[in-house]
């Protein structure tokens, strides 16, 4: 198996994990108040899709360490495909022909990328001035997005593309200076480096989570499309990587990215409500159960507080 089809099959593998994780997530955000973060970690549900992103991001540095950031970032737009058919299938509904279109655009989008930034194992790395210059310029972006305003939610979103999309960056700059054995493991390159990554990653995490919490599609269009940009943008401008076919190889590369924006928003905005789920679900698995919750369909339980009954009992709420 070369390295540019390791790469995508990983990547495939990655957006599955990733996916559900997202769903999940926003049927959590849909059940909490602005405060409910605190609520949110006490709930096994929620450190379930934790442990799905966790996956996902395994996944994802293995693909990063067969192919560059310009083959591997834009893949992440198979998140939102995969989204469709496990959508669908908690639903109890077929596939609609809107969501055919958008899965069909974006794929074809993916295609034409495919086959502009494919490519050899990627050997580049940020130094660390450059992997601090990067974090300061996306720690100022995201704090400029997350002042309250108009549309929190899309800002939110576009922060945590911003940040996962750093963050892979960064994790392939570790990865491959970690396999390369040319220097020793724990460098303080490496050390560094990959407290930035734990650091935007776990900000990503909470910027979507927050994002989610006005619905899963636009938000979820906005991160699919930000994080790409930002890898990159550091991949071409800072790692040396290069779209393949000269001039006609960038064209190409700029129809697949905008058909694939255009499939990408097309899949956001044709979600339907999800039906009300049928009993038993306690029974399933914790992500299953999350999965099958419709958005704000859940009420907060009410407080166990003592109160007096007529035998002079007391009793709970």
């Amino acid at each position: 198996m070369n390295a540019t089809l390791a790469a995508v099959v990983l990547s495939l593998f990655s957006a599955v994990a990733y996916a559900a994780a997202a769903v999940a997530q926003e049927r959590l955000a849909s059940r909490t108040t602005d405060s409910g973060m605190l609520r949110l970690l006490g709930s096994g549900a929620w450190w379930w899709t934790v442990v799905l992103n966790a996956s996902a991001a395994l996944l994802h540095v293995a693909a990063l360490k067969y192919g560059t950031l310009t083959l591997v970032q834009p893949l992440g737009a198979l998140t939102l495909v995969a989204a469709v058919p496990l959508g669908a299938r908690v639903a109890g509904r077929r596939v609609s022909a809107v969501e055919w279109r958008g899965t069909a655009l974006t794929l074809i989008g993916l295609s034409a990328l495919l086959v502009t930034a494919s490519g050899p194992a990627p050997d580049d790395v940020l130094s660390v001035p450059q992997a601090l210059g990067v974090a300061a310029t996306t720690a100022a972006l995201i704090g400029i997005l997350s002042r309250p305003g108009a549309r929190p939610g899309l800002r939110h979103a576009t922060a945590s593309g911003f940040a996962s999309g750093v963050a892979s960056a960064l994790t392939q700059t570790v990865t491959v200076a970690v396999t390369d054995r040319s220097g020793p493991l724990l460098s303080a390159q490496v050390i560094v480096v990959a407290l930035l990554v734990a650091a935007f990653a776990a900000g990503g995490l909470l910027l979507s989570q927050t994002a989610y919490r006005g619905g899963l599609g636009a938000p979820l269009a906005v991160v699919t499309l930000a994080n790409p940009v930002a890898a990159g943008a550091i991949g071409l401008f800072l790692l040396g990587e290069q779209l393949q076919g000269g001039p006609a190889g960038l064209l190409l590369a700029a129809m697949g990215a905008g058909v694939a924006a255009w499939g990408v928003v097309t899949l956001s905005r044709s979600v339907p409500e999800l039906p009300e789920p049928l009993g038993g679900a306690t029974d399933e698995h914790p992500v299953a159960a999350v999965l099958a919750l419709e958005p704000g369909s859940a009420a907060y339980e009410p407080s166990l507080l003592p109160k007096q009954s007529d035998s002079g009992q007391l009793t709970p709420l």
